[in-house]
């Protein structure tokens, strides 16, 4: 996504208000793409004037109540992300269309604050409750369960062997079949 300066933004946004052309004129003149960026930054000036054209450089925080009450706004009433920004004064649209998309799939907790950085992946064990853990385990070593082990590790070497052969004849077929096909059309190639 390209970056426009503000004074860039200005020039063009002055140009569609003093009437110099319209959207599609204009976005086409200055290679914007769509002419949809340009009716955001003349909502946008008309709204904000210059401080509407300019990008914030500061990173805006904004509460879980504030986040919910935007939320709901939109769902409650007809109006465009677009429109509710510039009610609200917040600066990107796309923002208010995340917090409705997150909160739709996991309802509150998706606007509410989380906490940054990686999660602990181990937890501190205390000895105690290894040795606890331990002793709690028992394997059952009997002749009958090691049998039934036996018999079911026999069971699934046969079936994954069964599934290696009947795989490696499926690929052989194909590569015949190839080879049929191939040596037909040459040779009605050569009768022609």
């Amino acid at each position: 996504m390209t970056k426009h300066s503000f004074e860039f933004k200005k020039k063009v946004v002055l140009e569609y208000l003093n009437g110099e052309g319209g959207t599609p004129y204009l976005s086409t003149k200055y290679g914007l793409g769509s002419n949809s960026q340009l009716r955001k930054w003349i909502n946008a000036y008309k709204e904000f004037g210059d401080a509407g054209l300019m990008r914030s450089r500061k990173k805006e925080y904004y509460s879980f109540d504030y986040k919910l009450h935007v939320v709901e706004l939109y769902l409650t009433s007809e109006v465009s992300y677009q429109e509710l920004a510039i009610q609200e004064g917040i600066n990107n649209p796309a923002l208010i269309c995340n917090w409705v998309n997150r909160f739709q799939v996991a309802g509150l907790d998706a606007l509410r604050p989380h906490k940054k950085g990686r999660r602990k992946t181990l937890e501190k064990t205390n000895s105690k409750d290894v040795t606890q853990l331990t002793k709690d385990f028992t394997v059952d070593t009997s002749m009958e369960h090691v049998r039934e082990l036996e018999d079911e590790l026999l069971k699934l070497r046969i079936e994954n062997a069964f599934l290696k052969e009947l795989r490696r004849l499926r690929l052989e077929d194909e590569a015949k079949t190839r080879d049929l096909l191939g040596s037909s059309t040459v040779s009605e190639d050569n009768s022609n």
